[in-house]
């Protein structure tokens, strides 16, 4: 699992079936620190999620589990809401 943050929402009027009635959302990947790393990408949102908010996600095959379809094409999955970050 990955960290990372909420930056918006993604409105498709088409897309795939097996994507139909899920929440796309764009996301900032994080460090541990909550510090921006790499390239913001799109993850479906299985949990809600809202703008600014800190989630955790997965990526590639794992992405497709919290759907209902079984394979679909998604690269990313949010799947958690971080209440709080403990570094030691």
């Amino acid at each position: 699992m990955f960290l990372a943050r909420v930056l918006g929402t993604i409105w498709a009027t088409q897309k795939d079936a097996s994507l139909i009635g899920t929440k796309m959302q764009i996301i900032q990947p994080l460090d541990r620190f909550a510090v921006p790393t790499g390239a913001p990408l799109v993850a479906i949102d299985t949990v809600g999620a809202g703008p600014g908010e800190t989630v955790f996600y997965v990526t590639a095959r794992e992405a497709t589990i919290p759907l209902r379809h079984g394979l679909s094409p998604v690269d990313a999955s949010i799947v958690g809401i971080v209440d709080t970050i403990e570094n030691y």
